[in-house]
């Protein structure tokens, strides 16, 4: 099923790939894309952006994203991806608008996440392209507090004829079936693709999206350092969590075990208690304290598949 903003973004299925933090690598993206949908890497940490655009595009000859978090300045990072060939660019958390017209001067399209109508109204006044409604269901970094089920409809609603693409909690083809029933033009999925076999995510990590229910993915307002204030989050419901929930949710500066290394990084680096660092193959430690980022549709992530396949199910009932 090819919908209009297929189209416009040139893939042939209406499946985008969230930009997954540090599992988001080009062999991924490169593998949703080649597959006919958005592949999305991520930029905001990457040391070298230019040399992960060039890259993902070694790699693939469809379209691919990159996405960058406006809790800080990407101008910088913006320019070096632009340069090297990105056209479709992912914004989140943040204001878009110091952002859109460098964008549009180098002929790439720019989509913005939002959680509300009114943001989404906001966005597309500064000439944003694609709106990405994204629900509180979503793992991760979550922008909002609405659901998805009304967030939709109602950004659906305000930015018409702006194409709408739908994020928080979908995980199945029933999941994108219905977003498309609201009026969203596609699906975008994030911990699904945590279990996708080009995804470089730690196994006792996999294990414990495949064992969770969406009753263990928990929103929290500050548990993890992701970076920047006032960051909700959800992720699974682990030892951490529990730790710091026993002592009362305390602030960063009084949470039990904070500064406490459990775990050592696939460079070797360690990884103290309330990191938000993903784990990926190669840490070595406590696997199950660390930040164990996902939405409440893990129900549905049952089984590590190649990307390809994944896409193959989602779009198995359009």
């Amino acid at each position: 099923m090819r919908t209009p903003v297929c189209e416009l973004l040139g893939i042939e299925q209406p499946i985008v790939q969230a930009p997954i933090g540090t599992a988001a690598v080009p062999r991924l993206a490169a593998a949703v894309s080649d597959a006919g949908a958005l592949g999305m890497v991520s930029l905001t940490w990457a040391a070298d952006v230019s040399r992960v655009v060039a890259q993902t595009a070694e790699l693939t000859s469809r379209p691919f994203a990159g996405n960058l978090v406006l809790a800080w300045d990407q101008h910088r990072r913006l320019d070096q991806a632009l340069h090297a060939g990105l056209r479709i660019v992912s914004l989140t958390w943040g204001d878009p608008a110091p952002y859109v017209e460098t964008i549009h001067d180098a002929g790439a399209l720019v989509a913005h996440t939002v959680g509300t109508a009114e943001e989404a109204r906001r966005a597309v006044g500064c000439g944003v392209d694609v709106i990405v409604a994204q629900g509180w269901e979503a793992g991760g970094h979550v922008w909002g507090t609405v659901a998805t089920l009304p967030l939709v409809p109602a950004v659906v609603d305000a930015v018409a004829p702006v194409p709408v693409i739908a994020a928080g909690g979908i995980g199945d083809a029933r999941g994108v079936a219905a977003v498309l029933a609201l009026g969203a033009q596609a699906a975008w999925l994030g911990t699904r693709f945590l279990l996708a076999e080009e995804a470089p995510v730690h196994e006792d990590y996999r294990r414990r999206l495949i064992a969770a229910a969406e009753t263990d993915a928990h929103w929290y307002a500050d548990l993890y350092d992701v970076g920047w204030t006032d960051a909700p989050h959800r992720a699974i419901r682990n030892s951490t969590a529990r730790a710091w929930e026993a002592a009362g949710r305390p602030s960063p500066g009084h949470r039990p075990g904070e500064g406490e290394a459990i775990a050592r990084g696939p460079e070797g680096g360690p990884v103290v208690r309330y990191s938000s660092a993903l784990p990926l193959q190669g840490t070595e430690g406590d696997i199950e304290a660390l930040s164990l980022w996902a939405g409440q549709g893990v129900t549905f992530a049952t089984r590590v598949q190649p990307a390809a396949e994944i896409i193959a199910e989602l779009t198995s009932r359009l």
